[in-house]
């Protein structure tokens, strides 16, 4: 649905020539991750009626300078859940620096409930076959992703391939790569087990599909 870095002041700089005073960090991970909370619950009544009436943009200042204060290098979003209606992401990108941080944050989390999820780095979806991203007009569906993958030393090296690379810009072949790997594999997992990750435009030869993938990639850590 909605979600960024947390950096209010950028965002807010766009819609008013003010500057905005950037949210107080807390060096501290478990004293960030307490207030965040505190003020979480303070302001999920409003969260909840804004999805609740389909319009997230309404508190998305207010969620980056939740975010921010954490640390303003933290990346969120504010999704469909899997198994609650909604999921909170807060994600370093597998930052070591912001490790402390995020791993402070789940851990003073509420226990998920019918409502709310909360994961500390992109989870994989159930199938990412069935997944289909729009990138403006174009609808790219992640079924006919094709990947190249060489197991070395505890790694594996991927090029991904799909039939409309071609006629995507570079910036959108790499997003479209890193998208459909994140979403096999789940972020932490791709960050720990993926070598080197290169980019298709022609199909190339002995693919496999990110299911094959997903079970080659988790038989390593087994």
């Amino acid at each position: 649905m909605i979600g960024g870095k947390g950096d209010a002041t950028s965002r807010r700089g766009l819609a008013s020539p003010e500057p905005t005073p950037a949210p107080r960090h807390l060096p501290n991970p478990e004293e960030a991750a307490a207030e965040f909370w505190r003020r979480w619950f303070e302001l999920l009544p409003e969260v909840n009626a804004a999805l609740g009436e389909r319009e997230p943009h309404r508190l998305e200042n207010e969620l980056c300078d939740l975010v921010a204060g954490i640390h303003p290098d933290l990346h969120f979003s504010l999704d469909r859940g899997q198994q609650a209606i909604y999921s909170l992401v807060i994600s370093g990108q597998e930052d070591p620096r912001l490790r402390p941080y995020t791993d402070a944050w789940k851990a003073a989390a509420p226990a998920d409930d019918m409502i709310w999820e909360f994961h500390d780095s992109v989870p994989p979806v159930p199938d990412p076959t069935e997944v289909t991203v729009n990138l403006g007009a174009r609808r790219v569906p992640l079924a006919d992703v094709r990947v190249v993958a060489q197991v070395g030393e505890g790694l594996v090296d991927v090029a991904v391939y799909h039939p409309e690379f071609a006629a995507l810009s570079e910036e959108q072949r790499r997003t479209m790569t890193f998208l459909s790997l994140d979403v096999t594999l789940g972020e932490r997992l791709a960050g720990e087990r993926l070598g080197r990750v290169e980019t298709a435009v022609a199909e190339p030869a002995s693919t496999i599909g990110l299911l094959e993938l997903r079970d080659l990639v988790r038989s390593l850590v087994d």
